[in-house]
């Protein structure tokens, strides 16, 4: 018990003079303050917050959620072939196919994959 009490404050000693090192070494200026600062989705943090959003910001946002989710849900589509016939494997995986071609044929057409909009 007395050893495991001596080890971690040996390593909560050695991570706190890591810290201080690290606060003493950084080159940390006034100017640098606007590096630091966060930026989200073309707000500057520093102003009000009662500004336009652009809409276009906030669809490709969606766009993007819509095929990140889509990639996570059609790996499991692959290893399931051998769990199941196919026909109905193939009529699962073609509908969900389907969809997401739907979508992007309609985000086309609706001129959301342009950015100069």
């Amino acid at each position: 018990m007395m050893l495991m009490l001596l080890m971690s404050f040996i390593m909560m000693t050695i991570a706190n003079i890591f810290m201080l090192i690290s606060l003493l070494i950084s080159k940390k200026s006034f100017l640098d303050r606007e590096k630091c600062s966060p930026f989200e989705c073309g707000f500057d943090p520093k102003s009000l917050a009662r500004i336009p959003f652009s809409l276009h910001f906030f669809l490709i946002t969606m766009i993007f959620l819509i095929f990140d989710v889509e990639i996570a849900l059609i790996f499991p589509i692959i290893p399931t072939f051998y769990l199941v016939n196919f026909l109905s494997w193939f009529k699962i995986s073609f509908f969900f196919i389907l969809m997401l071609l739907l979508g992007i044929y309609h985000e086309w057409n609706q001129n959301m994959l342009n950015w100069s909009n």
